[in-house]
């Protein structure tokens, strides 16, 4: 008699483990949070330093917490955080970079 699969809860493609993971969940809440700033404000040429700094910040901070990241929530929405900050930087970037306009 074949048995009928039966999902647990925590079996989707989002599913923590149960378990707290507060640094992690941490980076995950700053990473989109920069990428957020880092694209909004790519949009005006004249915020070039703050989406410059926003995208540098929160590729570094979402890349460690790549590093240390435990379930696929996890991972998912720091990507998705690391792609705004890398639009973020890029554009500004194009814009004047990180010291366009302040150093020399």
């Amino acid at each position: 008699m074949a048995q009928a699969f039966h999902r647990h809860p925590t079996s989707s493609l989002f599913a923590t483990d149960g378990k707290p993971h507060p640094l992690q969940d941490t980076l995950m809440a700053v990473t989109l949070v920069l990428g957020a700033v880092a694209f909004i404000t790519a949009q005006f040429h004249s915020l070039h330093l703050i989406s410059s700094w926003t995208g540098l910040i929160g590729i570094v901070t979402g890349a460690y917490g790549q590093f240390i990241s435990e379930t696929t929530r996890e991972r998912t929405l720091l990507i998705v955080g690391m792609g705004a900050s890398a639009i973020g930087l890029g554009l500004g970037m194009a814009h004047g970079g990180l010291f366009g306009g302040v150093l020399g």
